[in-house]
């Protein structure tokens, strides 16, 4: 049996073929994977564009270093952590502290039991707590003394003004007691001589 060697090349010039065109294949995979890969982990145009050059220029060894020098997290997974750290800090904001102390206070406190520091203030009105740079009550829509009021008549100001008695009333009756002088009692220093000359002369008579 004799052996043909033109099968032999042909067979060669196949593989070769095969070979090649597995190669190629496998470049433009890696090259369409890359694109995608950093598509999803970067919004930069250019560190898409840099990455698919490394992997289309080196081939395996690009696709190594793209491997090592690509983002750890995607763009959907950063933004599920962002939401869950922005949920965190939420809860953390919603606890209430202290400005002074940064210790834990309760919502209906006027004051800090730890540090002393005033928290809230009470609307003299309602009586309903209020935050401290608050220039009016939310509850009864009363403002906070001393705030200054806009667009208020001359009616409504004499209205919020305290009624005094009239000057008659307020001034007490006089009492006739109070004026009448009693008389001052005598000094004694003054009657023991005379009592002491009735004595003289009672003795001598």
């Amino acid at each position: 049996m004799t052996f043909d060697p033109n099968i032999l090349g042909n067979f060669t010039l196949f593989g070769i073929a095969f070979g090649a065109a597995f190669i190629a294949a496998l470049w433009l995979s890696l090259v369409i994977w890359t694109y995608r890969d950093i598509r999803s982990r970067a919004r930069d145009p250019l560190a898409r564009v840099l990455a698919v050059l490394v992997v289309a220029v080196l081939f395996l060894p690009g696709l190594l270093v793209y491997a090592i020098l690509r983002p750890a997290r995607t763009l959907e997974e950063e933004y599920q952590r962002t939401l869950e750290e922005e949920a965190l800090l939420q809860t953390i904001e919603e606890v209430p502290v202290c400005p002074g102390c940064s210790r834990h206070i309760e919502p209906d406190w006027m004051a800090c039991p730890h540090c002393h520091t005033r928290l809230k203030k009470r609307c003299h009105q309602c009586g309903r707590l209020m935050e401290l740079p608050w220039n009016l009550c939310p509850y009864c829509t009363t403002p906070a003394p001393g705030m200054r009021r806009e667009n208020i008549t001359m009616e409504d100001a004499l209205q919020a003004l305290p009624v005094e008695p009239p000057a008659d009333e307020a001034a007490p009756a006089p009492v006739e007691s109070m004026e009448t002088e009693t008389p001052e009692p005598a000094d004694e220093n003054q009657a023991e001589p005379g009592k002491n000359a009735e004595e003289s002369a009672g003795s001598q008579g």
